[in-house]
């Protein structure tokens, strides 16, 4: 991981600790190219945490946005999500 994502986590964190009682509702935002594979990783990382998956596709098809609702344990649970999910190719995180 380079340094600028390093910081942009260890910023993230800071901001939730400083600003949320845990545990908390958090809103996941990401957008991947269009492809099933890649959002059932994305689905799959969720299972079993009582998340609510909404997507929506591009009107051209070619992207697929996907937002994700649940109760998280704590600030570093978000980064560790975040992290997790960086390793998917093309993956955009909002």
């Amino acid at each position: 991981m380079d340094q600028k994502t390093e910081d942009f986590y260890k910023r993230l964190k800071e901001e939730l600790a400083n600003s949320t009682v845990w545990p908390a509702e958090y809103l996941f935002k990401f957008i991947i190219p269009s492809d099933n594979h890649k959002l059932a990783i994305i689905e799959k990382s969720f299972d079993n945490m009582g998340a609510v998956i909404k997507t929506s596709t591009s009107k051209n098809g070619k992207y697929t946005s996907i937002s994700v609702n649940l109760t998280m344990k704590s600030a570093q649970a978000i980064v560790d999500k975040y992290q997790e999910l960086s390793t998917i190719e093309g993956i955009i995180s909002l």
